[in-house]
This record gives structure tokens, C-alpha cells and sequence, in this order.
């Protein structure tokens, strides 16, 4: 039986379609579609054939003529995926933690751009550094959306969007205990049980609880949580499904990455290299503690077999309080060793409604079937930051002494120009129309987007934008399924330029060509796609007074991906290639120098920063079922690329002003060994095992990153 969902209701144009095409269907002979089966996942729930996020449908992967990856709860749990960050560390075309390792959050970055992150389709994050991190333990699933996708959720970025699956309630009575120990101190509990009861067991509800108490590989930096996600579903009818989820969760750690100089990570230093768990902040009052409150309401309802409805809509309030002390500017002193510091402190907080309201119809007209969705959806989100700056005494970061910032800042400053309320209204309709062995999508919404600034008089500025997919798809009966597809994406920027004049939405296209290939009679799923893509009207500065919004970024890709199952083995490959160019980009203080003096420049093309050229990863498990039942190997090898800072080489009458800064490229390899007997689960598994020291990224303003040390956990879970 097939799956469906809907928007919220207001802009009758985006349901015209659908609402026409229904009383077109009750003329037309219905077949009896019980007897359809959709497999959604390997029989060892590794790997998923259907994606919700791509067209907010369940049409299955190679049906679909975009780019999608599904990592399924059993696969996250194979790689021993700590933070969402981790999990997607083994997708084509993403590259997860490219600042590093950072308690604050999950950052990544998909064909070169840093996405949105979505839970159960509703944008979870607004504003920066106010909200909890979504914990992976309380997911069914993530789903990564590759490209430009406003056409579905509204303004976002070229790179695309990762949706996490909250675990729902279930028809099965069942739970498990996982206990959890590794170094850097980490202690972890986790629950998640389900049940079902009622007469008629209409009643379904589900804990998935966490506590855990941890340190980092930063010095004085703690990661600790305790997360409490109960869900309750109630079978009204046979038509009708209500289903209530809560998401309560504390964080409390501190700033695990330090934003250390260029000189002592990517370049040669007098005292070497500086450590990677050095601490810059100053200990006990370093922090970065978040709470998050968030109930989720889910209304799902059929009218006949081929006609539903869903309504999906949440409440959320999170709050920050961030203390930290950094180095500014990330350069040392005369000494080589010492770095200035800068005291910061802000109280952040967010308050969203986010609600999606989807019509969906399927018809069968002759040898055309037809899937459509229609809808609107509904943002409106308020985010406040007050801050405090001050001054710390300066550090030695070879021989750190703690405590001499006797007069750290304790308050902050309220704003009002840091209180804003942003609000999106999208109405949008997209039809799937299959004809023998052609799928053909085309999708067109239109977005209402407003921002108001809390100030005296209350400054309102309000963007539109109307976006648009189309991508066809054709199927041979041996599994190969060649396809092509346009979107486009937007994003609202608001503000006056330094002119005077309002700025533009910055727009994004994307032009796709891909293969999808699921061999008959196996459960491997296979793509490859290659694409380009155009982000436009990005924003130059000229000088301090003047800016233009003629600048482009260019990104062009090749992205190929590879889930292959057998009885005793299973593996997960992926390699993408990126070049990446911005056309104009903003001049560094230099250029201007240069320019308003008149002297030619002469300059490389412009990479974007953080983002490698080459990615290439392979996992593989084995099952050793035939000579010892439960026994399973795991290993994985990532290799990242070059990533480069950002800026342009410079060079004034012969003499370079300006080097670009390029980071080298590393290769990690991670390992797990599992053994499952009766109702109990043991594993170890280690992330780059050599604990080699690699720098993830450099940016022009003056920082690097470390990447991930060795990290190891030893876990037992009880099933019951």
C-alpha cells in the first residue's frame, strides 16, 4: 500500500490541481493495489529503497530523478555514529565536520554548501548557537537531499538539506538497555521501549531516552546530555492516525574547537605544532550550555485508498548560554607562543511554529499514473541574542596557566537589534506521472518571506520567490535507470546596502544528470550522478561604502555511491569530485588597498573554502555467521582532499602580497568487532584508528581546525 502526505491550508492555487484531478478520478476504473508490495529497507534494515524527503512521497530511490541517500537506524548503529555529524561521514558528495570537531553543533558541507537541517520535514534550526543538537539514538533514520530543494521546503541552501527521522511509536511490544563506556571519560545510558495496547491495540507509544557524562578531546570540555523523546499514536479509525511527539533534551559542554592560528597547525612554527587538545577558553567558566522543549503533532487521514491527507506541525523553545574565550585575531604575539584573547558571552534563545499541511492523490488514467502532492507550509520563528564582550589576559599555548583573566564580563547587553521574527508562507504543487517506463517530475511553488527587526518602529522587510523541478527518468527492465532534472533554490537577505537600495534574494539552479541501478534479484542500490550548479547573486564588496550583487558561485560535481548486501557481507562505497569557483568574490582588505591605489591584480580563481576537491570513503562488515553465529568485523577508510582558504593569491609587481593557503589531504581508517548471542549485543569500535592528527580546514580570516582524534567506546545492549 502506498504512503502520502500533505501542507497546511490557505492558498487554494497550490491544491487546485489535486482537487481537480480527484473528480477526474472517480470516472476512472480503480485496480485493486493491495496486492503492491514497496519493500522500504534490506531484510537487515541497512539499506533504505524509499525516500519521503526527496518528493515528500514514498516513491521509491530509483524512481526518483534527484539525488537522495538514506542511512537507516541499523547502519548508524553499525558505525557507531556518535553525533549526527558522524553518521553521514560515509555519503557521496558530504563532508562532515569541515571545522572540525565542534560540541556546538553538526556542520557539514553537500556539493560544497552548508545545508539546512530539517526533523520529520519541519526546519528544526533558526538563527545560530540556540538549540540543542539532534541526538542520533532518538532517530529512525537521516535522509540527505542533494541540490536545491526550495521547490519543496521553501528558502534554503544549492547545497540541499539533511532530514532527520524522529523513532515514532510501532505495532510491537519490544525495547532495549545500551550502556556505553569510552575514553575521554564517556559514560552513557540509553533506553528505547515501545508497546502497544487498547482493545482493539489502537494505542501505540514509544520512550527513547539518554543520559550521558563525558569529556572531549579539548581539554576542559565536557560533553554531557540528557535526552527524554516520548511519542504516543493513537489508531482513531482505520482512516485516521494521531500521533504526539516530545523532544526534551539538556547539553551541557563547552567550546571544543579553539580556532588556532595558521602558524603552528597548516605552517611551520618556532615552538611546533600547536596541541590538538590545547584549551583556549579558561576552565569553569567556559560553556556552552542548551535546552530545548519541543512537542510535535503528526495527523495523518485517507479518504478512500487513493486520497490522503497529513499535517505535520511543531512547537519548539530552546535556549543558550555561551561563554567562551578565543583568540583575536588567531595570530601570535612577538613572542611565538602567546595569543591576544577576546571574552564573549551570549544568551540566545529560539521560539518556531512550523507547520505542513500536504494533499495527496493518486490516479490511474489509462497507462498513466500519477502521484500528486500539494500544499502549504508555515514558518514563524522568533530568535533573540544578548551579548557581552570583554577582554582576557593573553596565553601561552605551549605552556598554558589558567586564571589570570581576573576581570572576566558577567553580563550581557540586551539588543533589540539582535531580536528578530522571521516568517515563510509557501504554497506549492509537484505531480510524479508514470507511463510505461518513464517517470517524469515537475514541481512549482511560490514563497512569501518576511524579517522584522525589533528596533524603534519595528524595521519589516518582505522577499518572494517562485521556484520550480522538473526531472525525467526512464527504467529498463534490468534495474538501470538513467534520469535528468532542473531545480532551483532561494534565500531571503534582508538588510540595506551601505548605498542604500534593498539587496536581492540570492538564487540557485541546478542542472543534474544521473544513473540509478538496483540489480534484479539482489538488494544492492547503486547511483551516480553529475552535476552542475549556480548560485547567483552573491554579494561583492566594492568598498566600505559600496556593494553590488553581481557576484556567482559556480560549483561542478561527480558523485557516485554504491550499497551492496549479500548474505555475510555487506558495503558502503562513495566518492564525489568537486570544482568549485566564485566568479566575484568579496575583496580581502589587500585588494581594496591594491585597487583604490589603482595597481592591477593579478589573482587564481577562487575556491570555496572547506570544501575538498576529492572524497572518497569505503565500509564494509562481515558477518561470520557460518563458522561463529553473531560474529561481525567492521572497518572503514575515509579519505578527504585538499581544502582551501577561501581567498585569491595576490601578487603586486612580481611580489606575492598573498599565498592561498591549501590544507593537505588525509586518510582515516575506523574499525568495529560485534558479537550478538541470544538478547545481548557487544561491540568496540574505534574511530581513526592511528590517532592521526589532521586539520580539517583553513580559513582566510586567520583559524584551522583539528579533526577527530582517536575516539573508542566499548557497548552492550540488551534487547527485550
Amino acid at each position: 500500500m502506498r504512503s502520502f502526505k500533505y501542507k497546511y491550508p490557505s492558498l487554494i492555487a497550490s491544491v487546485a490541481l489535486a482537487l481537480s484531478c480527484s473528480a477526474i478520478a472517480q470516472e476512472q476504473t480503480k485496480q485493486d493495489k493491495d496486492d503492491i508490495e514497496i519493500i522500504e529497507v534490506s531484510p537487515r534494515g541497512l539499506i533504505s529503497y524509499v525516500s519521503a524527503t526527496a518528493s515528500k512521497t514514498a516513491i521509491p530511490i530509483v524512481k526518483t530523478p534527484v539525488s537522495v541517500s538514506v542511512l537507516t537506524a541499523q547502519r548508524i548503529s553499525d558505525l557507531g555514529a556518535e553525533t549526527l555529524q558522524d553518521a553521514i561521514g560515509y555519503v557521496a558528495g558530504v563532508y562532515n565536520g569541515p571545522y572540525g570537531v565542534d560540541t556546538r553543533g553538526d556542520w557539514s558541507k553537500i556539493r560544497g554548501v552548508d545545508p539546512l537541517l530539517y526533523v520529520d520535514g519541519l526546519q528544526k534550526l533558526f538563527g545560530n548557537y540556540n538549540n540543542t543538537r539532534t541526538n542520533p539514538y532518538a532517530l529512525e533514520s537521516v535522509e540527505i537531499l542533494k541540490g536545491p530543494s526550495s521547490v519543496l521546503y521553501g528558502q534554503g541552501s544549492t547545497g540541499g538539506i539533511v532530514n532527520a527521522v524522529s523513532k515514532l511509536p510501532k505495532a510491537d511490544t519490544e525495547g532495549e538497555i545500551w550502556a556505553q563506556v569510552g575514553n575521554y571519560d564517556r559514560k552513557q545510558l540509553a533506553l528505547d521501549y515501545n508497546t502497544t495496547f487498547g482493545e482493539q491495540q489502537e494505542y501505540q507509544a514509544r520512550a527513547v531516552a539518554m543520559y550521558r557524562d563525558s569529556g572531549t578531546q579539548t581539554d576542559y570540555v565536557d560533553d554531557n546530555t540528557l535526552m527524554l523523546a516520548p511519542s504516543f499514536s493513537w489508531l482513531a479509525s482505520d482512516e485516521t492516525k494521531i500521533t504526539l511527539l516530545a523532544n526534551l533534551q539538556r547539553n551541557e559542554s563547552g567550546s571544543s574547537t579553539q580556532f588556532f592560528p595558521h602558524e603552528g597547525t597548516i605552517l611551520p612554527a618556532k615552538y611546533g605544532q600547536i596541541p590538538s587538545e590545547r584549551f583556549v577558553s579558561e576552565p569553569g567558566w567556559d560553556k556552552y550550555d542548551t535546552e530545548q522543549q519541543a512537542i510535535t503533532a503528526i495527523v495523518e487521514h485517507s479518504f478512500d485508498l487513493d486520497t490522503h491527507i497529513k499535517f505535520s506541525g511543531r512547537y519548539s523553545d530552546s535556549s543558550s548560554e555561551y561563554r567562551t574565550i578565543y583568540s583575536w585575531p588567531p595570530k601570535f604575539e612577538a613572542d611565538k607562543r602567546t595569543v591576544k584573547r577576546i571574552a564573549s558571552l551570549t544568551d540566545s534563545n529560539a521560539r518556531s511554529m512550523t507547520m505542513d499541511l500536504q494533499f495527496h492523490k493518486y490516479l490511474e488514467l489509462d497507462a498513466v499514473k500519477l502521484t500528486m502532492v500539494s500544499g502549504v507550509d508555515y514558518q514563524d520563528a522568533d530568535t533573540d541574542s544578548d551579548r557581552g564582550r570583554g577582554v582576557a589576559a593573553p596565553l601561552d599555548l605551549y605552556n598554558p596557566v589558567y586564571g589570570q583573566s581576573t576581570e572576566l564580563p558577567t553580563t550581557v547587553v540586551d539588543n533589540p537589534e539582535n531580536t528578530l521574527n522571521n516568517k515563510q508562507l509557501g504554497a506549492y504543487a509537484q505531480v510524479t506521472a508514470e507511463v510505461n517506463s518513464w517517470v517524469l517530475n515537475a514541481a512549482l511553488r511560490y514563497d512569501d518571506v518576511s524579517n522584522q527587526v525589533q528596533t524603534v518602529g519595528a524595521i519589516k522587510n518582505s522577499q518572494n520567490a517562485t521556484t520550480g523541478r522538473i526531472g525525467v527518468l526512464y527504467q529498463f527492465e534490468n534495474g538501470i535507470a538513467p534520469y535528468a532534472s532542473y531545480s532551483e533554490s532561494f534565500k531571503a537577505v534582508f538588510g540595506q546596502k551601505p548605498q542604500g537600495g534593498a539587496y536581492k534574494p540570492l538564487e540557485g539552479e541546478q542542472v543534474e544528470l544521473g544513473l540509478k541501478y538496483q540489480p534484479t534479484g539482489t538488494e544492492h542500490l547503486i547511483t551516480a550522478s553529475i552535476f552542475e550548479i549556480k548560485d547567483k547573486n552573491q554579494i561583492r564588496k566594492v568598498s566600505p561604502e559600496f556593494e553590488v550583487q553581481d557576484g556567482e558561485i559556480a560549483v561542478k560535481g561527480l558523485e557516485l555511491e554504491a550499497q551492496l548486501e549479500w548474505q555475510h557481507l555487506d558495503i558502503y562505497a562513495a566518492y564525489s569530485y568537486l570544482e568549485t569557483e566564485q566568479d566575484v568574490s568579496p575583496l580581502s582588505s589587500t585588494e581594496l588597498f591594491v585597487a583604490q591605489n589603482l595597481v592591477t591584480l593579478i589573482t587564481d580563481d577562487t575556491q570555496l573554502s572547506a570544501t575538498p576537491k576529492h572524497l572518497a570513503s569505503i565500509w564494509a562488515t562481515y558477518r561470520a555467521d557460518e563458522w561463529l553465529p553473531g560474529l561481525k568485523f567492521g572497518a572503514g577508510i575515509r579519505h578527504v582532499g585538499e581544502t582551501y582558504d577561501g581567498s585569491r593569491t595576490v601578487e603586486l609587481n612580481g611580489q606575492t602580497l598573498h599565498q592561498q593557503l591549501v590544507t593537505d589531504n588525509f586518510t582515516l581508517v575506523d574499525m568495529m568487532i560485534g558479537y550478538d548471542i541470544e538478547q545481548y549485543q557487544f561491540s568496540l569500535q574505534v574511530d581513526n584508528v592511528s590517532d592521526k592528527t589532521v586539520i580539517t580546514s583553513c580559513l582566510f580570516r586567520g583559524d584551522c581546525f583539528y579533526g577527530q582524534r582517536r575516539t573508542i567506546s566499548a557497548n552492550v545492549k540488551y534487547k527485550f
